[in-house]
């Protein structure tokens, strides 16, 4: 199933998701456009749970991870007072930093792939997936300010996070979703320009 006004936005550690996110949130807020701007991991107790294990605070096993990952994405769809569900059906659009592309890309770097495509594979697709391409020299150039190294960080994790990101989306080609693939390396202003033109792609109920 694919959910109509849901837009996710995918990337490297270090691509700009977050920022394009908060600038998305500043210019429909200043539309006056009704939307649900979140996250993966969310911030509920599962999300923070998951990273601590990000920021090396607390440590499991990866097929842990992946189940962790999975149950999270669960309470942030299904949650039923302000879930992404609930708000899709309340006529509000929801774009997300992060989704199921994260699970497939991150998490089968030490589980088996279609183990992790198995654990998600019930969860619907968003109808538009905006990946952010970039060069894993320019995104590590990026997390040099970041302060202690994370889970996934280093530039041979990352060239294979992104080989598991086009094995996804190769996966998924026929599956209705939108995949739209810009160019990280651009100034975030003028990434948002262009993701801007995306959103405003979606009607309104």
């Amino acid at each position: 199933m694919v959910l109509d006004r849901f837009i996710v936005l995918e990337g490297l550690d270090g691509a700009g998701t977050t920022t394009q996110l908060r600038m998305a949130a500043e210019r429909l807020a200043a539309d006056g456009r009704p939307h649900f701007c979140t996250s993966e991991p969310t911030d509920h107790a599962l999300g923070r749970l998951i990273r601590e294990v990000l920021t090396r605070r607390r440590s499991v096993q990866p097929t842990t991870l992946a189940l962790l990952f999975a149950a999270d994405r669960a309470e942030h769809l299904l949650e039923p007072s302000a879930g992404i569900l609930k708000r899709l059906g309340g006529g509000e659009l929801v774009l997300s930093d992060r989704y199921l592309f994260s699970s497939l890309a991150y998490q089968s770097l030490d589980c088996d792939f279609e183990y992790v495509r198995a654990l998600n594979a019930r969860f619907p697709l968003p109808r538009d997936v905006v990946f952010l391409d970039t060069p894993v020299r320019e995104s590590q150039r990026r997390l040099g300010s970041r302060v202690g190294p994370e889970l996934f960080d280093g530039a041979d994790i990352q060239d294979r996070i992104l080989e598991n990101y086009r094995r996804g989306f190769d996966l998924y080609c026929d599956s209705g979703l939108r995949l739209h693939v810009l160019d990280g390396t651009l100034p975030p202003a003028d990434i948002f320009e262009k993701l801007w033109k995306i959103i405003g792609s979606v009607p309104m109920l």
